[in-house]
This record gives C-alpha cells, sequence and structure tokens, in this order.
C-alpha cells in the first residue's frame, strides 16, 4: 500500500484482524484505508508472557512488546468473564479457569458446577475487554524501540449465566452467557440468545471488544492520521 501507516494487531488470531478491520472501517471511512493492519503472527512475533493481575495490565503488555520489537504502533486486547457471585472470577483467569489453557468445554462446565446453586437473580455476570493503543518514539532506528505514548479502553457486556449451554458460535463462556443487549429475534426457545446464538454480525454490535476498540480509534485517529 503506498501513503498507509502500518499498525500492528498484537494476535496471532487472523479473525481478531477482521473484526478489528471492520470496527475501523465503520469508525474511520474512508480514512481506515491509510491504514495497513498486520498482525504479530504475520511478522513471526512471539507472545509475550501475559503476567499482569488485570485486562489493563495485559493488553498493554501485548501491545509494548510489539511496539519495542518493531518500532510500529500496536494495537492488543485482553479479556475474560467477570460472575458478581464468584468476586469478579474467572477474570484474568478466564481461558484457564479449569486448571489449563484452551478448553472451553472444561472452563464452562467448571463454572457451572460452582455457581449451580445461586438462583437465577443473581447469576449476573459481563465480559469485560481492555484494548490498548501504544505508539513508538519518533527517530529510534534500531530495537528496542522506546514507546511515546498509550492509550487503554475498556468494554463491558453485561448479562447473566444460564444453567445449560446453548448456541454453535462463539468461543469460551459465549454457550452460558446471555446478554441483556438483544437482537430483535427470539431463540429457538422463545427466549433471548446466547452469545453463542448470535451470528458474528448480531455478537459484534454488542460485544465487549468492540466497545473497547471504538473508544481508541480517536486516539488512532489523532496518532495515525491527523
Amino acid at each position: 500500500m503506498s501513503n498507509t501507516v502500518r499498525l500492528v494487531v498484537a494476535t496471532h488470531n487472523a479473525g481478531k484482524l477482521t473484526e478489528i478491520r471492520r470496527i475501523l472501517t465503520e469508525d474511520l471511512g474512508s480514512d481506515a484505508d491509510r491504514i495497513e493492519l498486520v498482525t504479530a503472527g504475520q511478522l513471526g512475533l512471539p507472545d509475550p508472557v501475559e503476567d499482569g493481575v488485570s485486562f489493563e495490565q495485559n493488553a498493554l503488555i501485548k501491545a509494548r512488546d510489539v511496539v519495542r520489537r518493531t518500532g510500529l504502533p500496536a494495537i492488543a486486547d485482553d479479556s475474560g468473564l467477570i460472575v458478581d457471585v464468584l468476586g469478579s472470577a474467572p477474570g484474568i483467569l478466564s481461558a484457564r479457569w479449569c486448571g489449563h489453557h484452551g478448553d472451553d468445554v472444561a472452563n464452562y462446565r467448571l463454572l457451572l458446577d460452582q455457581i449451580a446453586d445461586i438462583p437465577d437473580a443473581n447469576r449476573t455476570a459481563r465480559f469485560r475487554c481492555a484494548a490498548a493503543f501504544v505508539v513508538p518514539e519518533a527517530g529510534r532506528d534500531e530495537a528496542p524501540y522506546s514507546i511515546h505514548n498509550e492509550n487503554v479502553e475498556l468494554g463491558d457486556m453485561r448479562g447473566t449465566i444460564i444453567r445449560e449451554p446453548r448456541g454453535e458460535h462463539g468461543f469460551g463462556y459465549d454457550p452460558i452467557f446471555v446478554p441483556y443487549d438483544q437482537p430483535a429475534r427470539s431463540g429457538e426457545n422463545g427466549g433471548p440468545l446466547t452469545s453463542a446464538e448470535m451470528t458474528p454480525e448480531e455478537k459484534n454490535a454488542i460485544s465487549h471488544r468492540s466497545k473497547a476498540i471504538r473508544a481508541l480509534t480517536r486516539s488512532i485517529r489523532r496518532a495515525l492520521i491527523d
């Protein structure tokens, strides 16, 4: 691309790149064409150790690592499920709640067992996303590159935890989470949809990640376009 600025999405997930590109296009209009999005995976960068104690810290760890290695601006996010009756757990441990990383079914089955005796009215929860945008210091021509500015925004998707999973879309805890914000249609049972019963478009319109990244677009425009 000519006359564009490269922005690295600190992920190895191509689906996340597609989602962020859609959000930037919606929010920035034709100006989004001036930003070339690439993933950390496409650049061959390793995943950093995410040893923060909050979503904000882990998002910054990922974005800062990309900037220091490449000298390019970076965007990163970290997200998870917060269940009120569990004192905000599983939180940053959401992806490995069952004791090891990435087993979605084991994670949500353990969670359902832990709150099995909790009445429906008290099974409130929210997905939370922290999105970080980090810009390098200009003028340095070798790694490690310095950081000029950074910004973090939060987005929440509130709802409740049901007792049995429903739906085939999404990932993680989506099959047991019913967002308060719902599309116009109902589920097969006539009631509200879980995140896993929504289409990607329906979920993205209300998701915690979309809200957090949209909140960053003003900073992205100011740093990369204006």
